[in-house]
């Protein structure tokens, strides 16, 4: 068989046999080398999938659009269309970065989607790879449409011994969705009551990935780190807005990090956040990614206390990062 065409429901024509043909779609989380499979070890789980025969014409009655009549013109006789429908409450494909000497299918969720001739109908055969044909698809979640919402605020009054005035730190986001790529303006007011100079002010944001498939495997890795040279007096006030973009551009080398579902070789873009619907089984999920804000003043040393260090006064925003709902996209077909 041959795959030949894919859009959002998953759309595909295939050149017949004369032998069954079948076609699965499956969403796989692989947690291990893929080499290993090969030695009887294999590290990959299914969350979900799909089996249905379409040659010989079995049950299987796809609703046909324009691409598929596109398609079967060009296929001819010998196509065959059909589709399947990803269930909302799947994950979303997620992969985890490579290192630099991985070699093999990066771990992470992914969909497959598989055709194949047999002459049983068991989508566990065992099968040669010479009667296969395999499509990697990615399923991503796009933001609402709204995301101008108020976004998250966290103050801190913190004060320090030997002194009988604190710090008071307050920051907050524009809104509460942010896309990837986006500048995000990380608004900070401090009133500094202390005898003491703030120096410069840290911003950092950090990805966290929960594993939950498999086990409690819980990690956190910095995505970004920004340092501003803004000086705080003693006595003073200081209101701004501290412009941050976290990317994956910045963060090639981090072995680990969540990413969203790439095809093949193309570049993506960090992992979008994990949005939890009513109703949706967290195990089933794989991969769970979430983003935060650290906001550290850094106050000069000084007197019987020796110094002070940037975790003594911080606050945390959640951050969301999602992909922009695409505006009406033109598919062009060729004419060969």
């Amino acid at each position: 068989p041959g795959l030949y065409c894919l859009s959002r429901s998953i759309l595909f024509i295939l050149v017949s046999s004369v032998y069954p043909v079948f076609v699965q779609l499956a969403c796989a989380f692989r947690y291990g080398r893929e080499d290993l499979d090969v030695i009887g070890l294999s590290f990959r789980k299914d969350i979900w999938f799909k089996h249905l025969q379409l040659y010989p014409a079995a049950d299987h009655k796809p609703t046909l659009t324009p691409m598929h009549d596109c398609l079967l013109k060009k296929a001819g006789e010998q196509g065959h269309a059909f589709t399947f429908d990803i269930p909302v409450n799947l994950p979303c494909s997620v992969t985890l970065q490579p290192g630099p000497d991985d070699a093999g299918k990066a771990c992470g969720v992914d969909f497959e989607v598989k055709t194949y001739i047999s002459d049983v109908a068991d989508p566990e055969e065992q099968l040669d790879k010479k009667d296969t044909a395999r499509l990697i698809v990615r399923k991503i979640q796009f933001a609402p449409d709204a995301t101008g919402a108020p976004g998250p605020k966290a103050d801190i009054c913190k004060s320090f011994m030997m002194s009988d005035k604190p710090v008071h730190l307050e920051a907050s986001l524009d809104k509460e969705i942010y896309y990837h790529g986006d500048p995000i303006n990380v608004n900070v007011k401090v009133k500094n009551e202390t005898t003491k100079t703030v120096t410069k002010i840290k911003v950092t944001v950090d990805q966290t990935t929960d594993v939950v498939l498999y086990s409690a495997d819980k990690y956190t890795k910095t995505v970004l780190c920004q340092e501003f040279g803004e000086t705080i007096d003693a006595n003073s006030t200081f209101d701004k807005s501290l412009t941050i973009i976290p990317l994956l551009a910045d963060n090639k080398e981090k072995r680990g990090l969540a990413l969203d579902g790439r095809l093949k070789d193309e570049d993506t873009n960090l992992a979008s956040n994990t949005i939890m619907r009513d109703g949706m089984d967290k195990e089933v999920l794989g991969i769970l990614v979430s983003y935060k804000i650290k906001v550290n003043l850094m106050v000069s040393s000084g007197g019987l206390l020796g110094g002070l260090t940037a975790s003594d006064v911080q606050v945390e925003l959640p951050l969301i990062l999602m992909n922009p709902k695409p505006q009406g996209k033109v598919i062009v077909l060729p004419n060969e």
